[in-house]
């Protein structure tokens, strides 16, 4: 099992398991942007030698000013912290919700961030035949008053209407919105709740800048909150959570225009060529919004999502079994869209696979 840490982009594990160098990989398990960091990470890197020596400020002023700049908020709106994922688990702590509503599928450190502060949780299971679409109904049904959210939603891609997260706000609860893929959405003013947030002491934005910038080997994310309330989880943070070489490469990606213009229009031709091919293998594509993709496989004699990951794997082709996700069952995978070569790898194997199966089938 690749997902051995809960996780997709484990080569480690792959190398075990297939007996590859990483090199040799190419990975549709992790979603990351496929045109690799921008150059003013290699910049970076080359000076930091002279610099290492030097402790980082502790506050973060630098990324934080140019992130207010970009967001047009308040610096003591943002918290940097070591990932998305050390600000899941910061809010989580500091709140201490004692009922907490998920929606599955969903980010798995959710979950796991509400077991760890000794929390429970409510689930409300998305439907397939709605293509996982979290729904006004849905919400009205519950009661609690701590809700977590991803808006696009980790593994479905599928965006949440802000006025259904700005209602709950509205009747008292309190809710964290992961936002960790947000960048990719070409009509992100239309569904970011970043500038609502420095308003509402309850709602909390969480954004990451490993996905977009493709730099997960350097942790770092930021959070968006009122004021006060951002002070407060401040004071709860680990001390130096941010070390310098991930604030001098947050600042230099946010100057990468030219880098995020051609990631949008790739992402915007690449997408549909690839569901439409997906599709004609006969695999069903939940229409998300981002760069990846949650696919149902066909109905087959001993075709399952962990099945299909270990005959790619042999191939050099890695992808993410999303029977792993809460709510979901052993036929879902989900891909990482990548450069047009890379995606023609990924459907020649996937052709090679599916027909093994099939073969199996008829004999």
């Amino acid at each position: 099992m690749l997902e051995r840490y809960g996780h997709g982009g484990d080569l480690r594990t792959a190398e075990e398991t297939y007996g590859f160098p990483a090199r040799q990989f190419i990975d549709f398990s992790s979603n990351m942007n496929p045109f690799g960091p921008p150059e003013g990470v290699k910049r970076v890197l080359l000076q930091y030698a002279e610099q290492i020596d030097r402790y980082p400020d502790p506050a973060v002023r630098g990324l934080r000013a140019k992130l207010a700049q970009l967001h047009r908020v308040d610096e003591q709106s943002i918290l940097i912290g070591n990932g998305a994922a050390e600000l899941i688990d910061l809010v989580v702590r500091a709140i201490k919700p004692s009922m907490t509503t998920l929606a599955y599928p969903c980010f798995t450190e959710y979950g796991d961030a509400i077991i760890k502060a000794g929390g429970s949780i409510a689930p409300v299971m998305l439907s397939p035949e709605n293509d996982f679409a979290l729904t006004e109904s849905m919400l009205d049904e519950c009661n609690a008053c701590f809700y977590m959210l991803g808006s696009p939603n980790n593994p479905t891609g599928q965006l949440v209407d802000p006025a259904l997260i700005m209602k709950l706000v509205y009747r008292g609860a309190t809710v964290v919105v992961d936002e960790a893929f947000m960048d990719f959405i070409p009509e992100e003013e239309k569904f970011t709740l970043i500038r609502e947030a420095v308003n509402h002491d309850r709602l909390f934005v969480i954004r990451s800048m490993t996905k977009f910038y493709a730099i997960p080997g350097v942790r770092l994310g930021y959070m968006v909150g009122a004021p006060q309330q951002i002070t407060a989880l401040r004071k709860l943070q680990v001390p130096w959570s941010v070390n310098s070489l991930a604030q001098l490469i947050g600042e230099a990606v946010l100057d990468e225009q030219e880098y995020a213009a051609r990631t949008m229009e790739w992402l915007r031709v690449e997408r549909p060529w690839l569901i439409g091919r997906l599709e004609e293998l006969g695999l069903r594509v939940v229409p998300g919004a981002v760069n990846y993709l949650l696919v149902q496989l066909p109905e087959q004699p001993g075709l399952t999502a962990a099945s299909l990951q270990y005959e790619m794997g042999r191939m050099g082709v890695l992808i993410r079994d999303a029977s792993h996700f809460i709510g979901l069952d052993e036929s879902y995978c989900r891909f990482a869209i990548k450069l047009r070569h890379q995606n023609e790898w990924l459907l020649q194997a996937l052709e090679r696979g599916l027909a093994k199966f099939q073969e199996a089938g008829i004999r």
